[in-house]
């Protein structure tokens, strides 16, 4: 995900020095892998400046954070407006009927597509801890989450589809498949400090996003997983060069197979991760941490050698349900739910093997290890 929010972010600073340095898009000659030079080079400025706030630590990224948010709402709702008054109202939003006619036809599209973006927002779910730490109390993190996240994530769903509406009618010449894009929408805006500002906003709002749901969930795994060898920064150095080296550009190159193929099974891999979280957090230890146990290696939490081999096993359990349909075309209903398919077994799992075979207590491991 942050390989593909870097490309995005990059096109956004594509299109904005596009608009305000004539002739930037062919300053450096013709395509290089099919794109120009300088679009590769907005990427990897766009990569160097996200990998720049996390070597600057959680503080600068909590300042980005603070003010990119009012910031691009307050721009999104100008363009809402924009967009409105051309279109002299909300385009064919309210009018135009559906393109499906039957729930046989609606069902094969809705249903996958209902799981890619629950695999889009899946990211953040696992990684909110990394945020909610810093809460001064339980009602702080609770209000955080469940008022404002759904609150503000439903406004800006509303407000693309407000928009996108709205472009078909402004632009009837252009191709439906590209109007949900605010960087190739905006492109086509004719002054050029208007788009510079419109992509400053997508570059901002890029950037926070980008940071806070991609970088930091990595950057700390890493730094956890080999304290000892990898620092947070590290970390997300790390987490930036896999970014690149998953090549984006081709992931977004086809909508569809980035939507029913890459997310629906990145879905299901982080469906499974949750299901045994939430089985382990919610059931098996009925919220209860042994908070000092989690900075001992000798304690509740040292498992077998530090494994915990009924996590994993539930976690490929998930995995390999959520994915078989890859490979089995008969089973392809089950990847088109991979994210449900994922949690479920990989909950009841862990959960039946914590039951019937649960871990020694922290006392009995002391000893062992000890002996050992």
């Amino acid at each position: 995900w942050f390989g593909i929010q870097t490309w995005i972010g990059g096109e956004a600073l594509y299109t904005l020095f596009a608009a305000v340095i004539p002739n930037f898009k062919t300053l450096l000659g013709g395509p290089v892998g099919g794109h120009a030079p300088t679009e590769w080079i907005c990427f990897l400025l766009f990569w160097a400046l996200n990998i720049f706030i996390i070597y600057r630590g959680m503080d600068l990224l909590r300042k980005v954070e603070n003010w990119a948010a009012p910031f691009v709402l307050v721009m999104t709702l100008f363009l809402v407006v924009w967009a409105v008054w051309r279109a002299d109202g909300l385009g064919n939003l309210l009018t135009d009927r559906g393109k499906f006619h039957t729930w046989a036809e609606f069902y094969p599209v809705f249903i996958p597509s209902l799981t890619a973006m629950i695999g889009f927002w899946a990211t953040l779910s696992l990684n909110m801890p990394d945020f909610t730490r810093f809460g001064r109390s339980q009602r702080e993190q609770a209000v955080g989450q469940v008022v404002a996240l759904p609150t503000t994530m439903t406004l800006f769903a509303a407000m693309g589809v407000i928009i996108t509406s709205a472009a078909l009618v402004i632009y009837p010449d252009m191709p439906p498949g590209e109007a949900w894009d605010p960087v190739k929408l905006v492109g086509r805006f004719p002054q050029a400090w208007v788009v510079a500002v419109s992509m400053f906003t997508v570059v901002v709002a890029t950037l926070s996003v980008n940071i806070a749901a991609n970088v930091v969930s990595p950057a700390n795994d890493f730094a956890n997983a080999f304290p000892r060898l990898i620092s947070f920064r590290t970390g997300g150095l790390i987490t930036g060069i896999i970014g690149i080296l998953m090549q984006p550009w081709r992931l977004l190159a086809d909508p569809s197979g980035y939507i029913f193929s890459w997310l629906l099974g990145y879905s299901g891999g982080l469906g499974s991760i949750a299901g045994v979280l939430i089985a382990d957090y919610w059931l098996v230890r009925n919220k209860r941490l042994e908070l000092a146990d989690l900075y001992r290696k000798q304690g509740a939490y040292t498992y077998d050698g530090g494994w915990n081999w009924r996590a994993v096993a539930a976690t490929i359990v998930g995995c390999a349900l959520a994915w078989v349909g890859l490979v089995v075309p008969q089973l392809r209903p089950l990847y088109d739910y991979a994210w449900f398919v994922g949690f479920g077994p990989a909950l009841l799992t862990h959960l039946v093997l914590m039951k019937a075979l649960p871990p020694a207590s922290p006392a009995v491991v002391s000893t062992e290890l000890e002996e050992n």
